[in-house]
């Protein structure tokens, strides 16, 4: 019975059909031209572990900005997390890049969830007592002001019928992909969105979501996913995110259940990202690569140009870290090269 629900809500349109073949037909042609330097590759995930980290805890209220988890994470191994927010970057970062690095040998199992869960709360002081461990009590989904709830978003699972609701939707994943009768994005968005429905875990249920998604969009071959961050397009959708959901588990578990309202904002999602890929291929440039701040810093040098880093702090006011990083990153590139050493140190255009 639990499978059929799974199974019925799931109504394909033409819109919806038309959007994964769309998608598809990009996932192709990424696969088809990826020539990027593996080099430049190697950065650019870098770069997203940064983004995506940083996007996938400010979801949930962080408040640490992209420059703020960069400078973290560049001297973790000196330092103990000492707050909320860098301890929720710290486990996050590391998930996700164990997720980028093992993917394929990293099956989805209840045993997989519990161990994700640790790890991504490994840090937390506060989750210390419930860190891999179902919840054991109800955690609602709520609007919260001043320490008191003003309204009641949705009711998730409730503890003692969790481990079954898992079991369920984890048997139905394992028998869809066993089958291969649906087609894997909507197996994703159905896994997932039943996974937040249940919200089996008394903290940290959307980060990891977040975390699956990236498991499962790699295992199903868009490889692009550690390239370009699905978690900065739905920060930046974060509205539509929370209407879609709420959308859709307004019917949960009645008869007009239908997954069509947060599928279509997880393909729309997906869609961008499968976008972003392409510009990164169009013209196999590194140019497509760069930041704001980085191509903000590119574009003041012209073919005689030299300049040093206080110097581009002077034409722009971007903070002298970032100019640093910047101007590293884009010498990475092959972008722009350096000259002298010390406090003679400037830069130039490359030669081509």
């Amino acid at each position: 019975m639990k499978k059929e629900r799974l199974d019925k809500r799931i109504k394909l349109s033409n819109k919806i059909l038309l959007k994964i073949a769309e998608i598809d037909e990009m996932k192709g042609k990424w696969s088809g031209s990826l020539t990027l330097n593996p080099r430049i590759l190697g950065q650019l995930r870098r770069s997203v572990i940064i983004t995506s980290v940083a996007s996938s805890t400010r979801i949930e209220g962080a408040k640490m900005t992209d420059q703020e988890v960069e400078r973290f994470l560049r001297g973790i191994n000196q330092r103990v997390p000492k707050n909320r927010d860098e301890q929720e970057v710290a486990g996050y970062a590391d998930l996700l890049g164990r997720i980028f690095d093992n993917y394929s040998s990293l099956k989805i199992s209840e045993s997989r969830i519990l161990e994700f869960h640790k790890i991504m709360l490994k840090f937390s002081e506060k989750d210390k007592q419930h860190l891999g461990k179902y919840k054991i009590k109800d955690n609602i989904v709520a609007i919260i002001e001043k320490g008191e709830v003003k309204k009641i978003l949705f009711k998730p699972t409730p503890p003692w019928l969790v481990k079954k609701e898992m079991d369920d939707i984890l048997e139905w994943i394992k028998e869809k992909q066993e089958k291969k009768d649906i087609h894997p994005l909507v197996i994703i968005a159905n896994f997932i969105f039943e996974f937040l429905a249940i919200h089996p875990f008394q903290d940290g249920n959307g980060r990891l979501s977040r975390a699956l998604t990236n498991l499962m969009m790699l295992q199903y071959g868009y490889t692009y996913s550690s390239y370009v961050s699905l978690e900065e397009i739905v920060e930046k959708k974060q509205s539509e995110y929370y209407l879609a959901l709420r959308k859709t588990q307004k019917n949960h578990k009645t008869t007009n259940t239908n997954i069509e309202p947060w599928l279509m904002f997880f393909l729309d999602s997906v869609f961008i990202q499968a976008q972003k890929a392409l510009k990164l291929l169009k013209g196999n440039s590194s140019k497509n690569l760069l930041s704001d701040a980085q191509r903000k810093i590119y574009d003041l040098f012209d073919i005689d140009v030299e300049l040093k880093v206080s110097e581009i702090n002077n034409r722009t006011g971007i903070p002298l870290p970032t100019i640093k990083q910047s101007v590293k990153r884009l010498t990475e590139y092959g972008l722009l090269e350096k000259l002298g050493q010390g406090s003679a140190t400037r830069y130039n255009l490359v030669k081509k």
